[in-house]
């Protein structure tokens, strides 16, 4: 088990890619915190690891764009596992538009969650990591924030700045063993997605290389991988997981 007592916090996990990897760190022996927005169903997810992997969990319920809401997931972990040796950024949503269109408030949102709920959990996380001189911090950008995306200029502007901040606090915490990461999936395979039409899940495909959507477990395998020690001298990386769709 690679992740054998190890403890991992990973926000937006109630359900989608971030109840993905929460499952699969879980099989590797880790101890699991869920954190969402959705107070009742990171509850039934936790309880329904709990009970398929034998592995303590915990459900705090959180809004990443509070500050305050951070630095209480923080201290409830603490609490009940007494270190932190995994973060996982995965929290975001969407409000698309085009610019011409977008408002305040959308553009606002977006921001909010996506890039300032990645900045607040990376500075509530740190400080015991930084005590305990080691840890990893996964951020989930994006594709379109590489490549850019017609009608979501808030959510590729996000995604652009999470790469960013990855690269800036892995120069920041590498002489703490704190090794930050990041992975840009492409089109994934989401309850979100399955509700497109057949047309619409065609275009997507014909857009990547490989001819098809990922899957949520592509990312959660990627994401063990730069939690487990088989990526112990990579930071400041941005793992693609695409398809191929942006080289």
């Amino acid at each position: 088990m690679r992740l054998k007592n190890k403890t991992a916090v990973i926000t937006g996990s109630a359900q989608g890619i971030g109840k993905a990897i929460a499952e699969k760190f879980a099989s590797e022996g880790a101890n699991i915190a869920v954190s969402d927005i959705n107070a009742d169903l990171s509850s039934k997810t936790v309880e329904e690891i709990k009970q398929k992997y034998g592995v303590e969990t915990l459900a705090v319920a959180a809004n990443v764009a509070k500050l305050e809401d951070c630095e209480n997931l923080v201290k409830s972990c603490l609490d009940k596992f007494s270190k932190i040796d995994i973060l996982i950024n995965n929290a975001g949503i969407t409000k698309d538009n085009l610019v011409l269109r977008m408002t305040e408030a959308e553009w606002d949102a977006v921001i909010s969650v996506n890039l300032k709920g990645v900045f607040n959990c990376i500075k509530a996380a740190s400080r015991p990591m930084l005590k305990q001189r080691e840890g990893r911090i996964i951020n989930i950008a994006s594709v379109v924030g590489e490549m850019g995306n017609a009608g979501q200029i808030n959510y590729s502007a996000s995604k652009g700045g999470v790469i960013a901040i990855t690269k800036t606090c892995a120069k920041e915490f590498a002489s703490r063993n704190i090794l930050v990461n990041a992975i840009a999936p492409g089109f994934i395979r989401t309850a979100m997605t399955d509700k497109l039409s057949e047309e619409a899940k065609k275009a997507m495909a014909d857009m990547i290389p490989l001819s098809r959507l990922g899957e949520a477990e592509d990312i959660a395998k990627a994401a063990l991988f730069l939690a487990s020690e088989d990526s112990s001298y990579i930071t400041g990386h941005i793992l693609s997981v695409n398809g191929g769709m942006y080289m």
